[in-house]
């Protein structure tokens, strides 16, 4: 079995990446045929979302916009609980629909707080493309509408999502070995 060792933990390959490429193809699918005709923004949650977000922006044939912003409830391999605002939406949002596009849903803080920001900012449809959802985590209430891969509660690295910085750009997905 293929490892990796990140800075002090070892990894373990958990999904392949013509599997996550496979997954990425289906959620555009999804997205093009849904969102036919309404001109979404997609919203990117940097910096874990930037390689979904590159491989699905490849796939969806609508016209629509793209932007991003950075949010963050991590350190090292635990969420914090704790949404710190880094870098905000600069677009106006007002009666759009827009696509959150999100690495990871785990506790749902994160998306809670982005969507609740868009409602406030006048956006008219929130939808919400994850490539990862971690059910048994999650703790709130938010809309779901794309969902790549649900996974169990494991610490995963790779294809943009990081070990303290380190493993974004992995291809495949791995698993903190225990």
């Amino acid at each position: 079995m293929k490892t990796v060792t990140i800075k002090d933990k070892e990894f373990s390959i958990f999904i392949s990446a013509d599997q996550i490429q496979q997954a990425v193809e289906n959620v555009a699918e999804q997205i093009n045929w849904d969102l036919a005709g309404k001109n979404p923004i997609f919203l990117v949650v940097l910096n874990g979302a930037f390689m979904f977000a590159a491989d699905l922006m490849r796939h969806v044939t609508i016209p629509c916009e793209i932007t991003f912003i950075k949010l963050s409830s991590y350190e090292g391999t635990q969420s914090t609980g704790v949404v710190k605002e880094i870098f905000g939406l600069n677009e106006s949002v007002v009666n759009r629909t827009v696509v959150v596009v999100e690495d990871i849903v785990d506790t749902g803080i994160t998306m809670e707080r982005i969507v609740n920001s868009l409602q406030e900012k006048g956006a008219t449809d929130i939808r919400v493309a994850t490539f990862f959802l971690k059910p048994d985590s999650l703790q709130r209430e938010v809309p779901l509408n794309y969902v790549a891969l649900k996974i169990p509660n494991q610490f995963i690295v790779g294809y943009g999502l990081d070990y303290d910085g380190y493993g974004r750009n992995l291809r495949e997905i791995y698993v903190l070995n225990s």
